[in-house]
């Protein structure tokens, strides 16, 4: 098999791998985005539509424990669209992310400034990407994750508010709590993401050649605010977002 057939047949089966790096070391990051390429094309032939991109290891807090200090991206599918309920059962080592996901009204291009790139977002909504490893403990190096489709099982969207240029510093200085069967588990903050939040993570896609070209109507989810978190069914985890004008969002896991 090739690796594209070895990741595929990993989340069928629910079996993970060994890193390909650890046997291939030449296996690159272009290499990586080639694999994924060619695993979605294979859920695409099968009917999934990719509907945006999941922008993984933004929260420069995470890169010590991960062994991985620069973000990656993958698409995300219709299929891994949730809401309310997400059966987390076929998942491996699943963790839960609260995330600020952005819907796209324009094109952004390069070289705009902030306000030109804000206005290119037409929607937000606060949200959780449930990811889980095909890799035993999460060991894994960053063309691994990239080729696993960046670890997405799930993308939890929340309510969605327009965006207007009002936006710009909340969407610099705004503070996350996620919690857990009411227990807080942990707190964030915007600039945990690339040192200045989400806009930031919409300009780092911008022109990178391993990235499709975005377009109006994707979604963007632009990566945990705080710490990844390990999940269990029969949970149920909301996350608040204050400062920014979202009502909570939340999700039971079964």
């Amino acid at each position: 098999m090739n690796k594209a057939e070895i990741v595929v047949q990993a989340f069928a089966n629910r079996q993970q791998i060994q890193p390909f790096t650890d046997t291939d070391a030449a296996f690159d990051l272009p290499s990586a985005y080639s694999v994924q390429r060619e695993v979605t094309a294979r859920h695409v032939a099968q009917g999934a539509r990719v509907i945006g991109v999941k922008v993984g290891f933004t929260n420069t807090n995470i890169w010590e424990q991960y062994g991985i200090h620069a973000p990656i991206h993958a698409p995300v599918l219709d299929t891994s669209l949730a809401s309310g309920e997400v059966d987390i059962a076929p998942l491996m080592e699943p963790l839960i992310e609260p995330e600020v996901i952005f819907k796209l009204g324009a094109t952004p291009k390069p070289h705009m400034d902030d306000a030109a790139l804000l206005a290119c977002v037409d929607a937000a909504a606060p949200g959780f990407e449930i990811v889980h490893s095909a890799f035993p403990g999460w060991r894994c190096k960053a063309p691994d994750s990239v080729a696993a489709v960046g670890m997405h099982a799930r993308l939890v969207v929340g309510e969605w508010v327009p965006v207007d240029q009002h936006w710009m510093q909340a969407l610099a200085t705004f503070t996350t709590t996620v919690s857990c069967d009411g227990a807080v588990k942990d707190r964030g903050k915007a600039g945990n993401l690339l040192g200045s939040g989400p806009l930031a993570v919409l300009r780092h896609l911008i022109g990178l050649d391993s990235a499709d070209p975005l377009r109006k109507g994707d979604l963007v989810s632009t990566g945990t605010v705080t710490q990844a978190l390990p999940i269990r069914s029969g949970q149920n985890w909301e996350a608040r977002f204050e400062g920014l004008p979202f009502a909570p969002v939340s999700v039971r896991l079964i």
